[in-house]
């Protein structure tokens, strides 16, 4: 039902006149950008551009200058902040078309943007600056939504925009397929200026162009003018109902997330060829109607049409003709083949087009993987870029939707997207028209795309490694979840104090990210509890490359004796939980097929007898020989070690106020009974500490710090070992 105040279906007015009544230009620019960002049906995550041609006081001449403010490379409209947007001199910008000296010279003139920026502003202008730069429009949105693209990729695109504007009463007007840039720009403003009277462009096989005078009048325009789309759009899908991609091919298996969670970790082994990847998985219901179709296979190898979706989801996705019927192993074999043939296409596809000063071949691996009866998996080098490349593909499912369902006959001759690509460039399929793989690969491999990927920060040292920490929640393995999330790695607090693991997990969102972190609640006593959490784990992140453990159980007692009842606990969490925890993630890690590494927390006590701790004394020397009996079961992928720290006091849920207590009235170290929890812990402490060779008490942060250096590549050539992190105690030597 349409809102009779606004004209409004599907989107929402979220226009403030209070909020924006005090804002400057550039500011509005950045809260029109945020609104229109807000909602991911108006345009993808990243994409889209926006701007404003404002008049400000050059600072040298002090004379007015137009001054082109509009959304820098790289950003996105959702979250821009005003540091976000570049602003150039707009007369300049203007004056490059002198010099401009055609389109196989893009990049020339490309370089020369940063000579045009406003004062001290330096933010990268994007490509599609001089889009934005030669429309005589003082704000225009330049964005992607579905409903747009769907109407820009049928083959009666153009056919159907001239009856969207006769039903809406607009006047959009439609431009051939064109890479954007300085060429575009020009075309851009002939046709404005041979159609004065239009009031937006639908380009096709890109995207939509809208304008207004004011910053509210742009953005009432754009959301009005998209929701209409949306009303087109939606109302002939509604009319295709269930004959949507040639009807249903399959139906999803009932089971399918516990199937995803056992084909995940295999499957991310094999996109992982050349770089390590995280992984994502969806099973929406676009998703599922779509994987499961009769047209689906051929749709997606077609390709996608926007050049947004394709910069994340690469020229294509992944389809595995699997049956839903089939067997689990039957579907791993087609995941193998369909992936042999799936590199060779993409060499094939980057040999066919690449030029002398082309940049080299990029993994040819895929970024998203559909699997009928299953979902979509989607990959990339952290949580939100492998969860962005499935949305974006499942935006590209809503362009062929919507594409297919606009279907009236046979394609027309020649097609409307074509213009400097012929149509013969262009493959149609059931209305659907994909981007000419030349066209393609001019935007893939462009030099202002691979200056993107050069901006990114260097990756650091656990970049793309999923680390599992188990006993996370405090002490040892607390400062290890924080310090492998600083080193790059996407951190898994495992813990059975729930509360203590969320806080943690929170703590490390800091370095990683808002999706870099996550917090499970295991028991590792319980195999089914080791594998439902790892089981989430791979169903978050796709798999796992690092397993620590850090907990552990000290028996302790007033008088020093250990009873009966504390002996099977300690072997049970100090030893038999760690072989659980190892059975249950070799199998994931072997699966994967990529080199991983297992972490576990001995003692120094394994090598140092003494009286009142014999339980965990024993444990602890039978964890050290399970560490050398699992480096050769698991090898040769798997490296398995671990670390013997002497006692560590500080943050230890092992040290509570009547161990401590115990063991100064066993050393003889007076104290007072008033003393808080922490002056007791560190009286502790300090008698360990005067114990070795250093005379420091072991830090939690130095236990850290040694079992990363076993996680971590530079100890490649190390399994089956114990680091002794104790400060020296002469006790604990090798013997």
């Amino acid at each position: 039902m349409i809102n009779t105040k606004t004209g409004l279906r599907y989107l929402e007015d979220r226009w403030d006149v209070q909020v924006a009544s005090s804002l400057d230009e550039p500011e509005l620019l950045r809260y029109r950008s945020n609104l229109l960002g807000s909602d991911l049906r108006i345009t993808n995550f990243g994409g889209g551009n926006t701007s404003s041609k404002v008049e400000q006081t050059d600072p040298l001449s002090r004379s007015a200058a137009q001054v082109l403010w509009v959304k820098g490379s790289g950003g996105d409209l959702g979250s821009i902040e005003r540091a976000g947007l570049a602003a150039l001199y707009l007369e300049k910008l203007k004056g490059l078309e002198r010099i401009y000296r055609g389109a196989e010279f893009e990049d020339d003139v490309v370089d020369l943007y940063p000579l045009c920026g406003f004062g001290n502003n330096r933010v990268a202008a994007s490509i599609d600056t001089p889009l934005h730069a030669f429309l005589p429009f003082r704000h225009i949105d330049h964005l992607h939504p579905d409903w747009g693209i769907a109407l820009a990729a049928a083959a009666n695109g153009l056919e159907k925009m001239l009856e969207f504007n006769d039903l809406f009463h607009h006047r959009l007007v439609w431009v051939s397929w064109q890479r954007p840039g300085f060429a575009l720009a020009l075309t851009l403003q002939r046709v404005v200026q041979e159609n004065p009277a239009c009031d937006g462009i639908v380009l096709g096989g890109h995207g939509l162009f809208t304008w207004g005078d004011t910053q509210r009048e742009c953005y009432r325009n754009t959301i009005l003018i998209i929701d209409q789309l949306g009303q087109f759009v939606v109302d002939h899908i509604e009319k295709k109902g269930s004959r949507l991609f040639g009807g249903a091919q399959h139906e999803a298996l009932p089971q399918r997330r516990e199937f995803a969670t056992g084909i995940l970790p295999f499957l991310r082994g094999r996109v992982s060829t050349t770089r390590r990847l995280i992984g994502s998985f969806s099973d929406s219901p676009d998703v599922l109607r779509f994987v499961n179709s009769r047209d689906a296979e051929a749709l997606a190898h077609l390709g996608t049409s926007c050049p947004d979706h394709f910069i994340r989801t690469k020229i294509r996705p992944l389809f595995v003709p699997w049956v839903p019927t089939s067997s689990a192993q039957e579907l791993r074999d087609q995941i193998d083949s369909t992936l042999q043939r799936y590199r060779k296409e993409y060499e094939e596809y980057y040999n066919s087009f690449a030029l002398a000063d082309s940049p080299a071949m990029r993994e040819a691996n895929p970024t998203v993987v559909l699997i009928p009866g299953v979902g979509v998996f989607s990959f990339g080098r952290s949580k939100t870029e492998a969860r962005l490349a499935g949305e974006f593909y499942q935006n590209a499912i809503h362009v062929m939707e919507g594409a297919t369902s606009l279907a009236t006959g046979a394609p027309p001759a020649p097609l409307p997207q074509a213009g400097v690509a012929p149509t013969s460039l262009f493959s149609v399929y059931s209305n659907y028209v994909a981007l000419p793989p030349s066209e393609a690969f001019r935007i893939e491999y462009w030099k202002l795309e691979e200056a993107k990927i050069r901006r990114q920060p260097p990756e650091k040292e656990f970049s793309r490694k999923i680390v599992v920490i188990v006993g996370g929640g405090n002490g040892i393995g607390r400062e290890t979840a924080l310090l492998a999330a600083e080193r790059g790695a996407h951190v898994v607090v495992a813990d059975r104090d729930s509360k203590s693991a969320s806080e943690v997990a929170k703590e490390a969102k800091t370095f990683a990210g808002a999706e870099g972190s996550m917090a499970v609640v295991m028991d590792i006593r319980q195999r089914d509890s080791i594998r439902q959490s790892l089981g989430d784990v791979i169903m978050v992140y796709g798999g796992m490359d690092v397993l620590i453990n850090t907990a552990a159980i000290f028996p302790s007692s007033e008088d020093g004796e250990i009873s009966d009842e504390a002996w099977g606990p300690t072997l049970d969490l100090n030893v038999t939980a760690n072989y659980l925890l190892a059975d249950e993630a070799g199998a994931i890690l072997r699966d994967q097929n990529l080199d991983a590494a297992i972490v576990f927390t001995s003692s120094a006590n394994a090598v140092v007898p003494k009286h009142g701790s014999e339980a965990y004394d024993v444990s602890k020397a039978a964890l050290s020989h399970l560490v050398r009996e699992l480096a050769v079961s698991l090898a040769p992928k798997i490296r398995v070690n671990g670390i013997s720290p002497a006692t560590v006091v500080k943050g230890s849920s092992m040290f509570p106020r009547q161990r401590v207590v115990t063991s100064l009235r066993k050393y003889g170290i007076p104290f007072e009974a008033s003393s808080t929890d922490e002056e007791l812990r560190s009286l502790l402490a300090d008698f360990y500490a005067k114990r070795t060779l250093t005379n420091r008490a072991v830090d939690p942060k130095d236990c850290a710090h040694a079992i990363l250096f076993l996680a971590g590549s530079k100890s490649s050539c190390t399994t089956g070992h114990m680091i002794p992190v104790d400060g020296g105690l002469t006790e604990a030597f090798l013997r």
